[in-house]
């Protein structure tokens, strides 16, 4: 049993412990114990004796160095093309992220792919959708829609295609340099190098089925290749017009276009700090399980705290530098460096923002399993509920509450 004197005792310890406590915690480091360089006050805190990769350290400060308010175990939201190995062949080469190396991306893989002129992904398809944004040169893509129409189409950097899951297609880079795309499905576990293959399926197919299948005599395919393809040198396609009038033959036009011009589209939002495009079922209309953002920023600009409350965000930074902070409940909060080539990865309803840390601009793509794009801003929210409701959650002034954007702005400039 405690006597009274002994209860007071214990309370004036508790409370002076927790005035220390309060006093102890900055602006910029919540967390106890405290966490961070700036709280390392023995040199040997911050050194690294063992052994180590300086070059790739390098590459990630935000690892080497956390903020203070980073916290806790959030799974590794970085990936990267960069480290991926490349199937080549004659023709091009591509190599992917899935699930399989990067837990985290259970919606989404990814593939990076390369084809010279003339180089040929050869006619095959899919179990899940395929989405795609150029990033380098010219490409002729060829697919036929469930309902037997064809379509070709060209593209060039900044343009998308979309062919849904079971639709087979063909891709092919055009002069003078063929080209580079990056591939998404909207599943996470979907393997580039295992896809349904029209030469595989010739080459494991009776003879005399394909020559009743085709209606031509048996010695017309004693030449099949009897290994697939996948990738390889073909001949650089001609005139984009004579591709369309050889495919037509009694068939329809499909009713919307599936490629997209994003890169050249008018922004949903734009200012000096920045711009983002989207693409999805709205204005893609093909695209109906994948939407998309592209954001270009100046350096020092961010893109603002936010978060998307229907769908997992897929990126890919296509050139500068960047740094993301991802917050969890927990609280859960890991801050990661990505380049040009990475992939980054942000769960659902969790938020986030994106800095241009570098020099040159900064631009990447979200992609999100979801045939709409939708975002929630940190900003317009609080600018929308009653200000001395916001005021008293952070012992802040209305009036400063009052210059806080009010019109979700995307991108933000430095500061």
């Amino acid at each position: 049993m405690f006597s009274r004197r002994d209860l007071l005792a214990m309370s004036a310890a508790g409370a002076a412990i927790v005035g220390s406590s309060a006093q102890a915690a900055t602006f910029g480091n919540p967390d106890e114990p405290p966490q961070g360089a700036v709280n390392a006050k023995s040199p040997g805190s911050l050194t690294d004796p063992g052994p180590q990769n300086p070059v790739l350290a390098k590459q990630f400060p935000s690892a080497q160095t956390p903020p203070a308010t980073d916290v806790g175990g959030l799974p590794m939201d970085w990936a990267s093309f960069n480290n991926a190995p490349r199937r080549i062949q004659d023709g091009g080469w591509a190599r992917q992220v899935t699930v399989e190396d990067f837990a985290i991306s259970k919606e989404i893989s990814g593939v990076n792919m390369r084809l010279s002129a003339g180089g040929i992904r050869e006619l095959h398809w899919h179990q899940a959708a395929e989405w795609a944004i150029m990033t380098y040169g010219s490409c002729r893509i060829t697919v036929l829609d469930a309902q037997g129409r064809p379509y070709v189409g060209d593209l060039k950097a900044g343009d998308l295609w979309y062919f849904p899951a079971g639709a087979p297609h063909s891709l092919q880079g055009l002069g003078p340099d063929g080209c580079e795309f990056v591939i998404c499905f909207d599943d996470g576990h979907a393997n580039e190098f295992n896809t349904l293959l029209v030469t595989d399926w010739f080459a494991h197919t009776p003879p005399e089925v394909l020559a009743k299948n085709f209606g031509v005599p048996v010695d017309a395919f004693a030449k099949i290749p009897l290994h697939n393809r996948w990738i390889f040198q073909g001949t650089v396609p001609g005139d984009l017009a004579a591709d369309r009038a050889a495919v037509a033959k009694h068939a329809e036009a499909p009713p919307y276009p599936f490629i997209h011009s994003l890169g050249s589209s008018t922004p949903v939002k734009e200012s000096s700090a920045g711009s983002i495009r989207v693409a999805d079922s709205s204005n893609f209309k093909v695209a109906t399980t994948v939407a998309a953002a592209l954001v270009t920023m100046p350096p020092g600009a961010v893109r603002e705290m936010h978060w998307h409350p229907n769908a997992d965000e897929w990126q890919y930074y296509i050139k500068g530098r960047a740094r993301m902070t991802v917050f969890d409940t927990g609280p859960n909060a890991l801050t990661t460096d990505f380049s040009a080539g990475d992939i980054g990865y942000v769960r659902r309803n969790l938020g986030h923002y994106v800095e241009n840390v570098g020099d040159t601009e900064l631009q990447f793509i979200g992609v999100f399993r979801a045939p709409r794009y939708e975002e929630v801003s940190l900003s317009n929210w609080l600018t929308h509920t009653p200000p001395s409701l916001v005021a008293q959650h952070f012992n802040i002034d209305e009036k400063l509450i009052a210059q806080w954007p009010d019109n979700g702005p995307g991108v933000m400039p430095k500061s």
